[in-house]
């Protein structure tokens, strides 16, 4: 039995009017272009093709809302860094994303961080501005099965090191499934605080 039996597509939302009622728990996914934002969410949701994937950076231009249950929601927010798209469109993500923020129901973020680039500058400027100090922070070093276990076991330290105690940190990989359970963990807990 899956950990998240009601999980369905809620709606697409182009302006912050859009979103769903602030109230019950929602969990953002974030991450630059191509990092693996989509693929995560459909590994720890167990659902094939929940979230759209594509090899071309940028492809989710909206922030598109999933429902976990009752008042249990997921938010997966454009990629930032490359992506493709219309400037215009591009430039309008940032007022979107930032209409997030003040939401009382927006509780964690995890944070899919390619585990062979490793924690960036725009990465701690995204933590900065969830703000670890009101919400759950966790990042997915996506990936690893690309990197063998000594070069896994650095990142993860070099990670753990950058980030001084302001998020969690975990391998991650929905090809070979490395950490998939523990990620469906923490979200779990999460949905139910």
């Amino acid at each position: 039995m899956s950990r998240f039996p009601e999980v369905s597509f809620m709606l697409s939302a182009a302006a912050a009017a859009q979103f769903p009622a602030d109230h019950g728990v929602e969990i953002a996914f974030a991450g630059r272009s191509n990092a693996g934002k989509s693929t995560a969410i459909n590994a720890i949701t167990a659902r094939h093709g929940l979230a759209r994937t594509s090899k071309t950076p940028g492809r989710t231009r909206l922030l598109n809302f999933f429902s976990l249950g009752t008042d249990r929601r997921i938010v997966d927010l454009p990629g930032y860094g490359f992506a493709e798209g219309p400037r215009e469109e591009r430039a309008g993500w940032a007022p979107l994303i930032e209409a997030l923020r003040p939401r009382a129901s927006w509780r964690g973020l995890f944070l899919v961080v390619d585990s062979r680039r490793g924690v960036g500058d725009s990465d701690l400027e995204l933590i900065d501005w969830a703000d670890p100090a009101r919400r759950w922070i966790h990042v997915l070093l996506s990936k690893a099965d690309k990197l063998n276990r000594s070069e896994s076991m650095k990142a993860q330290a070099a990670a753990l090191a950058l980030l001084d105690g302001r998020a969690t940190v975990q391998l991650f990989s929905a090809l070979r499934r490395i950490g998939v359970e523990e990620a469906q963990q923490r979200l779990e807990s999460w949905l139910q605080k």
